[in-house]
C-alpha cells in the first residue's frame, strides 16, 4: 500500500498545499489501491479515472499559477451513488436506473468540485438507500475490509468499505434511518449525519424525503468535519433547507481533540444504554463512556421512552415516502424501459419496467408505503406514525435540557455474515435500531470507532441538538483522542 493513500484528508491537503505532492500523484495513488482491492471489497460502481486525473491535473494548474484553492483542494473523494453527478453514472444501486448520466450535479458535488475536491467515483450502495447490508444493490455486495466474509453495513456499505481500504480518505454517504452512520460503525470509521436540512437534498435520488441526509464518511473526526464544512450550508434549491450557517464543525474538533470535555454533560440514554446489544459492544459501549469520562464529561442518565417506538414508526413513514418518490420511475421519462414493443399499453409497459427494473426490498417497502397510505389505513398508519415522530422529538428536546448531548451505541451487533439475515427483514432492519431515532427527530449524529468486539469494529453514537453539530463533533475527537486507532486487516 502506498505511504499517501495511508495520509488522512487534513495531512494530504498540507502536502498539496506545500507542494511536496501534487494532486496527479495522490489521485493515481488512490486509483492504484483501487486497482488492487476491488476485486476483494467492491465498493465502487464506476470509477471515473479519466475524470479524476483531468480534475487533478486542473488543480495543479491552478496551483502553479499561484490561483487560490481550498484546503483540500486535490485531495480525493469517492461519492455515494445517490448523489448525481454530471455526465458520470448515477444508479441508486437500482437496474432501473442502469447507464444514467445526469445532466446536472447535486449542489454537494458541486460545492465539493468548487473546493477541488477530486472524484474517484461513485460507491455501491443498498438499492435507493433501502437496506442496512449493501446486499440489496443490483450490482452485487459490497465486503467489508474487517473481513470480506462480511457485510460493510448499508445502505452506505460502498462508501464506508472504500474508506476502510484506504481506497479514498473521504467519501459522501445519505442517512435515512442510519446508512452512513451503522456502516460506519462495522468498518471502523467515522460518519456523520448533520441536521436534517443542513446540507443539501438538491440532486439526492430521493427515498424518503423527511429523512434524507447527506453526510461525511472518513477515517477521523477532524477529516469528517473538514468535508462537512465544504458540502453543508443554505442551498435556495432546496425548500427543506436551512437558512443558516454551517456551526464550526472544524474547529469543534479541533478543541475536542486536545482532549478537555471539562464541563460537558453526557446523556446516557436509558433505553439504549447496550440493552438489547450483543456483550461485546454494550462492553465496548461502557468503556467509551469511561473515557470519556477521564477526560472531565459529566454523566447524566436521560428517559427517552418514546424511543422504543422508533422502529416501527420509521417502517411506516420511510416506505410511505418512498411509494409516492419512486413512482417516478414509470419507464417513459428515464431509465430502464421494458416491453415497449408497440403493442403493449403504457400501464403494461410500466409494470414490466417496474417488475424487472426493481430489486425485491425496494419492491417490499413500496408495498407497505402504498399501503399505509391508502384510504381508510393512512390516519391509522402514517398519520400514528407522524403522532409517534413527534413524541420522539418532544424525549430529544426533554433530554437536551439536561445534557449537551446523547451517547448510545450505533448498532447493536458487529458486523454480521453476508447473507445471514437477507431473508429475515426484521432481524435486518434491526441494524438501524439505535440510529433511527436522530433521523425522525432531524438532529445531527456522529458514530466514531470505539474499539472492538471479537476483532471487529465497535461504534460509538453521539447526538446533538438539531444545528448544534459542533458538539457532536468535539466529543467525538475527545473519545478519538482517548482511544488507539482501528486499523483493519491488510487485504
Amino acid at each position: 500500500m502506498s505511504d499517501v493513500t495511508k495520509l488522512t484528508a487534513a495531512e494530504l491537503g498540507r502536502k498539496l498545499a506545500a507542494k511536496e505532492l501534487s494532486a496527479v500523484e495522490v489521485a493515481t495513488a488512490h486509483l492504484e489501491r483501487i486497482e488492487a482491492v476491488e476485486g476483494k471489497v467492491h465498493a465502487f460502481l464506476h470509477v471515473d479515472r479519466d475524470g479524476a486525473l483531468a480534475e487533478a491535473k486542473r488543480i495543479d494548474d491552478a496551483r502553479a499559477k499561484g490561483d487560490e484553492v481550498g484546503p483540500l483542494a486535490g485531495v480525493p473523494v469517492a461519492v455515494k451513488d445517490v448523489i448525481t453527478t454530471k455526465g458520470v453514472p448515477t444508479t441508486a444501486g437500482s437496474k432501473i436506473l442502469e447507464g444514467w448520466r445526469p445532466p446536472y450535479d447535486a449542489t454537494i458535488m458541486t460545492r465539493m468540485r468548487e473546493a477541488g475536491l477530486v472524484m474517484l467515483g461513485k460507491t455501491n450502495m443498498d438499492e435507493f438507500a433501502m437496506g442496512s447490508s449493501t446486499e440489496y444493490s443490483a450490482y452485487g455486495p459490497t465486503y467489508n475490509p474487517w473481513d470480506t466474509g462480511r457485510i460493510p453495513g448499508g445502505s452506505g456499505g460502498g462508501s464506508a468499505a472504500a474508506v476502510a481500504a484506504y481506497e479514498a480518505p473521504l467519501a459522501i454517504g445519505t442517512d435515512t434511518g442510519g446508512s452512513i452512520r451503522q456502516p460506519a460503525a462495522v468498518t471502523g470509521t467515522v460518519g456523520s449525519k448533520p441536521t436534517y436540512g443542513g446540507t443539501s437534498r438538491y440532486g439526492l435520488v430521493a427515498f424518503s424525503s423527511s429523512l434524507d441526509t447527506p453526510g461525511p464518511c472518513a477515517r477521523t473526526v477532524e477529516d469528517a468535519a473538514l468535508l462537512h464544512a465544504i458540502i453543508g450550508g443554505h442551498d435556495p434549491r432546496d425548500s427543506t433547507s436551512i437558512p443558516q450557517p454551517v456551526p464550526d464543525v472544524v474547529g469543534a474538533a479541533r478543541l475536542g481533540a486536545t482532549g478537555d470535555l471539562s464541563g460537558v454533560r453526557l446523556g446516557l440514554v436509558k433505553e439504549f444504554a447496550g440493552d438489547g446489544a450483543e456483550p461485546g459492544v454494550a462492553a465496548a459501549y461502557r468503556e467509551s463512556v469511561d473515557a470519556l469520562v477521564k477526560l472531565g464529561a459529566e454523566i447524566v442518565e436521560v428517559s427517552c421512552p418514546n424511543f422504543k417506538f422508533a422502529l416501527p414508526a420509521y417502517y411506516l413513514i420511510a416506505p410511505s415516502e418512498c411509494s409516492s418518490n419512486l413512482a417516478r420511475f414509470d419507464g417513459v421519462r428515464f431509465g430502464l424501459r421494458s416491453g415497449d414493443d408497440g403493442k403493449r399499453s403504457l400501464e403494461e409497459v410500466m409494470q414490466l419496467t417496474r417488475e424487472e427494473g426493481f430489486g425485491p426490498e425496494v419492491k417490499r417497502r413500496i408495498i407497505l408505503g402504498t399501503y399505509a397510505l391508502s384510504a381508510g389505513y393512512y390516519d391509522a398508519y402514517y398519520g400514528q406514525a407522524q403522532k409517534v415522530r413527534t413524541l420522539i422529538s418532544r424525549d430529544f428536546e426533554q433530554a437536551f435540557g439536561k445534557a449537551d448531548v446523547l451517547v448510545a451505541p450505533t448498532t447493536p451487533f458487529v458486523a454480521f455474515p453476508l447473507g445471514s439475515r437477507t431473508s429475515d427483514p426484521y432481524q435486518m432492519y434491526l441494524a438501524d435500531l439505535y440510529t433511527i431515532p436522530s433521523n425522525l427527530y432531524g438532529g445531527p449524529a456522529i458514530s466514531v470507532p470505539a474499539g472492538l468486539s471479537e476483532g471487529l469494529p465497535v461504534g460509538l453514537q453521539i447526538m446533538a441538538p438539531t444545528m448544534a453539530d459542533d458538539r457532536m463533533y468535539r466529543v467525538a475527537a475527545a473519545l478519538e483522542s482517548a482511544l488507539p486507532p482501528l486499523t483493519p486487516p491488510a487485504l
